[in-house]
């Protein structure tokens, strides 16, 4: 499945009683995904306020490896594929009627496990592979004249990669190009429209977690050429490098990764036998996983 976070503003009551607060909380969507037997069409959401998922209306079609990114208060369904095509469609998701919707255009290619993020007001959906190939493509998305449009491709062929926003830049992190998995980083200028390559990754990865926090771009669990992985890293942009980090408890390939509330999660993923349920939450102050 793939998670995505949205701010939605909460009105709380305080202890107080009459007086009311109003902030900004990050809520956790995961959309879609695959189960021993089936691909899912299923959609939940987490508010940490409550530590509930609360089960939404499901997309219209079955989609594993799909993309989910929000873009301007709606929630994005880009791609996947459900159990014998790449799709192209796309759907997207309003919290205020809580419905889906199919009135966005499709990319110009079906696809799965690629990236998608926004930048700018609009979304980037990067690599992925098509069935047949992986892919090194740029497809972004203009909300107001509801298209998409091809933008200058990556250097390098990617599927399983991570994607972050940092600095208005878009990054494309590891993956897979095909053949084995990737320590190569590029990342990309919309102003110029081109890709330049960056530190790489200590340690191959694909199919791992990927989020921003505080500045710093973090790379969780995945799979090298040989094993799923626990370990982790971070990127530091003053630095200009990748550090390692405490390891995460548990064995986690294609675990999601998300930043919520000043914690970094990793949910869900497989460890090499089994479907690991749990959910891990990384304290930076304390430098440890819960």
């Amino acid at each position: 499945e793939q998670l995505e976070l949205q701010r939605k503003p909460i009105t709380q009551d305080t202890q107080s009683g009459s007086y009311k607060a109003s902030w900004q909380v990050e809520l956790i969507f995961a959309v879609g995904g695959w189960t021993l037997n089936d691909h899912i069409s299923g959609v939940e959401c987490y508010n940490p306020l409550d530590h509930e998922w609360k089960v939404l209306g499901p997309i219209s079609r079955h989609r594993c490896g799909v993309g989910v990114a929000p873009l301007h208060d709606f929630i994005y369904a880009v791609g996947g594929y459900d159990g014998t095509t790449c799709l192209s469609s796309v759907e997207r998701y309003d919290p205020t009627t809580q419905e889906w919707s199919r009135d966005v255009v499709p990319l110009s290619e079906g696809k799965r496990d690629m990236g998608l993020a926004e930048l700018g007001g609009y979304l980037y959906c990067v690599g992925g592979r098509d069935g047949m190939v992986c892919l090194s493509t740029l497809e972004r998305y203009d909300p107001r004249g509801n298209r998409w449009c091809r933008m200058a491709p990556m250097t390098c062929h990617r599927t399983g990669l991570g994607v972050a926003v940092l600095d208005s830049y878009l990054y494309a992190i590891g993956g897979s190009d095909g053949r084995s998995p990737l320590y190569s980083v590029e990342r990309y200028s919309p102003e110029e429209d081109a890709w330049s390559p960056c530190p790489p990754l200590g340690t191959r990865r694909e199919n791992f977690g990927c989020a921003t926090l505080q500045g710093k771009i973090y790379a969780l669990g995945g799979r090298d050429d040989l094993t799923e992985l626990c370990s982790a890293e971070r990127f530091d942009p003053v630095a200009n490098e990748w550090s390692p980090m405490m390891p995460m408890k548990s064995k986690r390939n294609k675990v999601k990764a998300a930043a919520a509330n000043g914690y970094l999660l990793a949910i869900g993923g497989f460890d090499g036998v089994t479907h690991v349920t749990t959910v891990e939450a990384f304290d930076l102050d304390a430098n440890k996983w819960r």
